[in-house]
């Protein structure tokens, strides 16, 4: 049994949900999102909440049904209040502005890095640096931070580079004389 899957997903105030066979359209404050169902499981709308249940005892039917739950979730959690990635620049002379749409990078190269974000995800840089990443799609949130840190990986002998917000880099000894 999925203990995930057998919780509801309750939709909090200002969210709507409309059914049509296996897609779940969830309308919010911040925007629009939908799901497609894997055939798998049943999605079951009531007053207030979205209910996953899976079609048979396979182990596919099992792992969809959490899997789906999961995504109805999200579809809510986004609409509703959105997701946010936060990432720190770490090192002398590294640095982010915001420019327009995107995000001008400075991290040691010959040239700046111009960094531009899909349609539905805001970068800010509301520090030289710190580096928001803000969306309803958790998945593409998530995707754009780890593209913005793929330019500068923390390096484990300085620290330096694109690290998120709270994340722990090993350091190692440098060499011995």
């Amino acid at each position: 049994m999925s203990r995930i899957g057998k919780k509801p997903v309750e939709l909090v105030k200002g969210v709507s949900a409309t059914l049509s066979g296996q897609t779940l359209e969830v309308k919010g404050p911040k925007g629009t999102r939908t799901f497609t169902a894997p055939d798998d499981v049943t999605l079951i709308l009531e007053e207030g909440s979205v209910t996953v249940k899976p079609r048979g005892l396979s182990k596919r039917a099992r792992s969809m049904w959490g899997m789906s739950r999961s995504m109805v979730a999200n579809l809510v959690t986004g609409v509703s209040t959105g997701f946010k990635k936060e990432l720190e620049i770490q090192g002398v002379g590294y640095r982010a502005a915001a420019q327009g749409t995107g995000l001008k990078l400075s991290l040691g190269y010959s040239h700046d890095v111009n960094f531009v974000p899909p349609a539905d995800v805001a970068v800010t840089a509301p520090k030289q640096t710190e580096i928001v990443v803000e969306g309803i799609d958790a998945q593409k949130v998530g995707q754009v931070a780890a593209n913005i840190r793929e330019w500068k990986k923390p390096e484990p002998y300085k620290g330096k580079g694109i690290r998120y917000k709270g994340e722990y880099v090993f350091r190692k000894e440098g060499k011995k004389k």
